[in-house]
C-alpha cells in the first residue's frame, strides 16, 4: 500500500532530499552550537488573549514597529513564517515551474534548493570564489530564464559579508530581468552592511529578514521580507490567509518595541564579544588548520581529522554543524557562538582530545 501512495506524489517531491535540520540532525547534548540560535531564551510572555478569533493576516503593531526598525514605509514590509516562507513566497509569486528557474552560490543555505524543488522550479548554482565573493562573470552566463538570485550576506556557513560593489553589478546585470534577493538573516552582526537604504534605487531588490538569530526567537518563526510596495503587494497574492498566529505576533511586537530591540542590542553585543573570543582561542589549539572571520553569531573552522572532532564532541553532549558536503568546505565545521562558559567547553574538549593524540603517539 505504502509504495501506492507514494507512486501518487508528485516525481519532484519523490526525488527530493529535504533540508536536514537541526532538530532533524537529532543529538543528545547539553550544548547545542548547530543552528546558530541565541543560547539563553528571552523574558517576553503572552499578553493577547483573542486566541477564539482569527489573527490580521499582517499584524499592525508588527508590521509599523519592524518597518520603524528598518526605516522603510509599512507597504514595504511582508511578515511571514520565518525567513524560509519568504524564500518559497518568492519563488511562488515569480517563478514558472517547468520554465524559470533561481540561481544561488554555494556553499550557502541549503533552503534555496529545496524551495526551488519542492515547487518544480529549476535551481542554478554558481561556486562562489575561494573568499566566498560572488564569481559575477560565471554568474552572467547562466542568467537566461532566471527570475531570482539568493545572495545570503553574512553568508550562511561562511560568515562573510558579500561585497557591496558586487552585488551592485550583480542588481545592475539583472536590472529588468530577475529579483536580487538578500538574505539578511544575521544583519544585526553587522548592520552596516544591510542593503536597505538600495530599496529606491532598485526595484527589484528584496531583503529576507528574521527574528530567529539576534533576536533570540528561533522558537517564534517570524521573519520579515522587504521590498519595494509593488513587489510586496504581488506575495500577498500567495501568501497563506493567516501565516502567523496571535501569540507569535504578540511576542513578535513586543521583541519590536524600544525595550526589546535594547534587548536584542545587548545580546549581539555579548555575543560578539564570545565570537572573537571563541575565533582567538580555536586558532591557538591543535586539529584548527584555520579559522574564518566572521560577521555572524558562528564561526566556521577547518580542522585535520574534522569527522574525528566532530564525533568526540558530539559523545561529549557538544553538538557542532559539519560542513564537509558543502562546495570547498572540506574538513569545515561550523560552530555557532554560545554562552562564554559554552565556547569555553568547545575549547577545552578539543584540549583534551589534543591531549589524548599526543599520549597515543608516545604510547
Amino acid at each position: 500500500m505504502s509504495s501506492k501512495i507514494e507512486e501518487l506524489a508528485r516525481a519532484n517531491v519523490r526525488a527530493l532530499t529535504p533540508y536536514l535540520s537541526a532538530r532533524r540532525l537529532g543529538g543528545n547534548g547539553d550544548v547545542w552550537l548547530n543552528a546558530n540560535e541565541y543560547p539563553l531564551a528571552v523574558p517576553f510572555e503572552l499578553s493577547q488573549q483573542t486566541l477564539n478569533r482569527y489573527p490580521e493576516c499582517q499584524p499592525k503593531r508588527v508590521i509599523e514597529r519592524y518597518a520603524a526598525y528598518a526605516g522603510l514605509a509599512a507597504d514595504q514590509v511582508l511578515v511571514c513564517r520565518g525567513a524560509d516562507e519568504g524564500i518559497e513566497l518568492l519563488i511562488r509569486a515569480f517563478c514558472e515551474p517547468g520554465k524559470d528557474a533561481v540561481l544561488f552560490c554555494p556553499p550557502t543555505y541549503g533552503m534555496y534548493s529545496v524551495s526551488a524543488e519542492t515547487i518544480g522550479v529549476e535551481y542554478r548554482t554558481v561556486e562562489a570564489h575561494e573568499d566566498w565573493q560572488l564569481n559575477l562573470p560565471a554568474i552572467a552566463e547562466k542568467l537566461d530564464g532566471v527570475k531570482v538570485v539568493y545572495v545570503c550576506s553574512p553568508n550562511n556557513p561562511t560568515g562573510n559579508v558579500i561585497n557591496p560593489d558586487d552585488i551592485r553589478q550583480l542588481l545592475e546585470m539583472t536590472r529588468g530581468k530577475a529579483l536580487v534577493v538578500a538574505d539578511e538573516a544575521y544583519i544585526e552582526f553587522c548592520p552596516q552592511a544591510s542593503l536597505t537604504g538600495w530599496l529606491k534605487e532598485y526595484p527589484h531588490l528584496v531583503i529576507l529578514r528574521t527574528l530567529s538569530k539576534a533576536f533570540a526567537l528561533a522558537g517564534l518563526r517570524c521573519g520579515f521580507t522587504l521590498a519595494n510596495a509593488e513587489v510586496i503587494a504581488l506575495l500577498m497574492k500567495v501568501i497563506a490567509p493567516y501565516p502567523l498566529s496571535t501569540p507569535v505576533a504578540d511576542i513578535a511586537g513586543q521583541a519590536l518595541s524600544d525595550q526589546g530591540l535594547a534587548l536584542m542590542r545587548q545580546h549581539v553585543a555579548t555575543l560578539i564579544a564570545n565570537r572573537e573570543k571563541l575565533i582567538a582561542d580555536l586558532r591557538k589549539c591543535d586539529f584548527v588548520e584555520e579559522v574564518y572571520n566572521s560577521d555572524s553569531n558562528y564561526v566556521l573552522a577547518r580542522f585535520t581529522a574534522a569527522s574525528t572532532v566532530f564525533k568526540t564532541l558530539w559523545d561529549q553532549g557538544i553538538i557542532l554543524r559539519d560542513q564537509n558536503k558543502q562546495p570547498g568546505l572540506s574538513g569545515c565545521l561550523r560552530i555557532t557562538v554560545g554562552t562564554a562558559e559554552e565556547c569555553d567547553r568547545v575549547i577545552s574538549a578539543l584540549q583534551t582530545l589534543s591531549g589524548a593524540s599526543v599520549s597515543r603517539e608516545q604510547a
